[in-house]
């Protein structure tokens, strides 16, 4: 296992997206949305945060119960970025790109909470 959680692939790739996600709120129509821009950055934030908490924790069992609110955090990310997509905030191609990095976090965390709820068995 990693010694730190900045080793750990999903938290490598939701550093990632936390990144693109503060980048398209920056700009345009999207930096004027307060209420969406908020909270799209809480949730993408909140995937980053709990896989660090659970890490840190040093238990599996508790890793297993914060990857599992960092994949609701995922699944919240994606339906902003929706919202976003229907105003016209990001193209079409953007939100391809970051639905489907969502979408593949998403995959991650629940392979990693079926490892670890295996392993602790």
């Amino acid at each position: 296992m990693a010694k730190t959680v900045e080793e750990l692939e999903i938290f490598q790739e939701s550093r990632k997206l936390a990144k693109e996600i503060y980048r398209i709120t920056k700009n345009g129509e999207f930096s004027k949305d307060y209420s969406l821009k908020d909270q799209i950055r809480r949730s993408v934030v909140s995937i980053i945060s709990n896989i660090a908490e659970g890490f840190e924790r040093k238990s599996r069992v508790e890793f297993a119960r914060f990857l599992s609110i960092a994949k609701g955090s995922c699944g919240e990310t994606r339906v902003q970025l929706i919202v976003a997509l229907d105003q016209n905030y990001v193209s079409e191609p953007e939100y391809e790109v970051l639905n489907e990095t969502c979408l593949k976090i998403g995959r991650m965390v629940g392979a990693f909470i079926v490892y670890l709820k295996k392993s602790s068995e």
